[in-house]
């Protein structure tokens, strides 16, 4: 499960939206934070990557016209990662299908006292990890 859910998300998002999830991920953090950016090491932390990967995905992104690179901060060393208008409507658009697919493929397929047992496993696992 833990290899197979993942792919089968991932082979929706790009199949239906040509983004990955880890793209999508990055911009849906973005779409929920105030004045949609983030400073890319709180947005690597969200998107549980790298810094160096979220710097790759985040060029691909502004080649698309979805994100946005601003400097910030006094001596102008540091970014922030900026969702544009464009970018929004992209994950707004993206974001039923792949809530559909979650559903289809994890929550439709269990019953409510596994759903329960399944909560609080997930409770005991995160409990052990180290999560931003």
């Amino acid at each position: 499960m833990i290899t197979l859910l993942p792919a089968a998300l991932e082979s929706q998002l790009q199949r239906d939206e040509q983004l990955t999830h880890f793209g999508y991920w990055a911009m849906a953090m973005l779409s929920e934070a105030p004045g949609r950016s983030l400073r890319m090491s709180e947005l690597a932390l969200l998107a549980n990557g790298s810094q160096s990967r979220l710097s790759h995905l985040i060029t691909r992104l502004e080649e698309k016209g979805w994100v946005r690179r601003e400097r910030v901060g006094e001596d102008g060393r540091g970014y922030v990662a900026v969702l544009t208008d464009e970018g929004y409507a992209k994950v707004v658009a993206a974001a039923p299908g792949h809530v559909d697919e979650v559903r289809r493929l994890l929550f439709d397929r269990l019953s409510p006292e596994q759903l329960r047992v399944l909560g609080e496993i997930s409770t005991a696992v995160l409990g052990g990890l180290e999560c931003p």
